[in-house]
Parts: structure tokens; C-alpha cells; sequence
């Protein structure tokens, strides 16, 4: 994993515009670990408080839409912020408001389109899938949905490697942005098969699939946490794929326990860039 170059005069930083987790897993909080492993300064605005733990969310208290825009702006007018991810919205009031921050401050965007808990249950209300659609994916410069995200975006079931394969494809040409779609609703496999749609070209972004531990809470924020940190140490884009690919390998792996029967990712101590690879596939695929 690259560190922050001391060189730079500014610390790099990086804006995360998400939902709080009060279990620790997931949102704000495994974006913010995220960022200070890669040596990021991280600053949040928040967009939703839920009451969780990595087995279930009971409560959800979203903030109004002029609370979020507010935390965005107050941050920027001071801090020079190199790249930003978007996760949980909640609702199109909020996405509305974030599309047009975004648009006002022209902020890089890795866009984490949360919808759905893995624990089952709902992040961003119905009527925001469309806000989402019209407003803000065509602003971001990455998009990250998983496999049931991506469903949701197109409208259709993804039943095997050539869908996905089709869906990152559709994806990039209807909003303009690259696509890393994260393959872990993909059925098992020996590996971990991300699929990523960049200027035009399919890539397979691949390493080990490890064995099922029960840690798998907030593996989605923080893949994108991760390339946004790295794309904030302005890393090339392959490069800082296959960091933000590594970096969840080894934190599912090197996972914490936290409670009775309960564990949680954590940033690993080693680096496994050396188990991740980015390869080219044929438009056949």
C-alpha cells in the first residue's frame, strides 16, 4: 500500500459523503479507517445516522438535505480536497443536493451506489434510484455498484460472467464514468472476479476468493474508500485499483473479532498487491 509522499506541501485529503454505521463495519466510519491506512486525511459529510451492527440495522435518521450541502461546503472552503465518494443517500432530496455541490465545486467523484444493507435492509428509498440515475451518476468520474446494485440501475437480472461482463459495459456508455462492478453476490468461485470498464475497454480485476468467515460487512464501502484514497495520492488508475483490491483482501483476512461470533475487517499489516492483477479481456467476452 502507498503511503502519503511527506514532499507534498498540502496533505493529501479526501471528502466522504455517507451514512454513519454505529457498528463501526460500514459507511463513514470504514471509509475514515480506510482513508488514514492509505495515509489520507479524511473529512465527512454525513447524510444519514443508523442505528447497526454488522448483523442487522434497526433505526435509520437521515439528515435534512440542507444539513448535508452545508457539511460539504464548509469543508471545501477550507480544505483542498483531492478526490470524494458518495455511499449512502437515503433519499433524492439528499441526492439532489449532493449532484449540485458537486457540480458547484467540481469535486472528483467515486460514486458507491449504496441501496441495500447486506444485512438485507433498504439504504436509499425508491424514489431515489431514478435521482440517482438522472443527477449524479452522470457527474462521477468512477462508479462502484455490486452485482445486485447494478441489477437495479439496468433493470435486469445478471446471471453469469458474460452479464456482468455487459452490465459494466452498459454501465460506462450510459453515464460516461468508469465502472468497477464488485463481484462479491458473484456464486462462488477460485477467484474474486471484479469487472471494471474504463475509456471503452473490459478489464478483470482479479484475485483469491477467500473462504466465507463472516466478515464481509462493509466490503463494499471501503473497495471504494480505498480507490478514492488511492486516486487521492493522484496513484494512475490501474494502480490504484489493484491497492484498493488488495487492500480489502487483506483486510477480510486479517479480521478482527469484536463480539461472540461477531468479527469485522480491519486494515491489514501485510500487503498482498502481489495477489491482485489487472487484466485486459477481449470485447468477445
Amino acid at each position: 500500500m502507498m503511503k502519503n509522499n511527506p514532499k507534498n506541501k498540502i496533505y493529501p485529503a479526501a471528502l466522504t459523503i455517507a451514512g454513519s454505521d454505529s457498528g463501526g463495519g460500514a459507511g463513514i466510519q470504514a471509509d475514515l479507517r480506510t482513508f488514514n491506512a492509505f495515509g489520507v486525511y479524511g473529512c465527512t459529510a454525513i447524510t444519514a445516522v443508523t442505528s447497526q451492527n454488522p448483523k442487522r440495522v434497526t433505526r435509520i435518521d437521515a439528515l435534512p438535505a440542507e444539513g448535508v450541502v452545508s457539511q460539504i461546503d464548509t469543508v471545501l472552503e477550507a480544505v483542498v480536497i483531492r478526490h470524494a465518494k458518495s455511499g449512502m443517500l437515503f433519499s433524492a432530496e439528499i441526492v439532489s443536493a449532493v449532484a449540485d455541490a458537486v457540480k458547484r465545486h467540481r469535486i472528483p467523484l467515486v460514486v458507491d451506489p449504496v441501496m441495500v444493507s447486506t444485512s438485507g435492509s433498504v439504504l436509499l428509498e425508491n424514489s431515489a434510484i431514478e435521482a440517482l440515475k438522472r443527477e449524479l451518476l452522470p457527474l462521477a468520474e468512477w462508479i462502484t455498484p455490486n452485482i445486485p446494485e447494478a441489477e437495479l440501475l439496468l433493470g435486469r437480472k445478471l446471471r453469469s460472467g458474460r452479464d456482468y461482463f455487459a452490465a459494466a459495459r452498459e454501465c460506462h456508455e450510459r453515464w460516461g464514468a468508469a465502472i468497477l462492478l464488485k463481484s462479491g453476490h458473484a456464486p462462488a468461485g477460485k477467484f474474486a472476479d471484479d469487472v471494471v470498464c474504463r475509456e471503452g475497454q473490459l478489464y478483470r480485476l482479479r484475485s483469491r476468493r477467500l473462504p466465507e468467515h463472516g466478515c464481509s460487512h462493509g466490503t463494499g464501502c471501503t473497495l471504494s474508500a480505498a480507490l478514492t484514497a488511492a486516486l487521492a495520492l493522484e496513484m494512475p488508475w490501474k494502480n490504484a485499483l489493484c491497492e484498493a483490491k488488495a487492500f480489502v483482501l487483506g483486510s477480510m483476512e486479517e479480521f478482527v473479532e469484536i463480539g461472540k461470533g461477531v468479527t469485522a475487517m480491519y486494515p491489514p499489516v501485510e500487503d498482498r498487491i502481489d495477489q491482485v492483477r489487472l487484466e485486459r479481456v477481449s470485447p468477445e467476452r
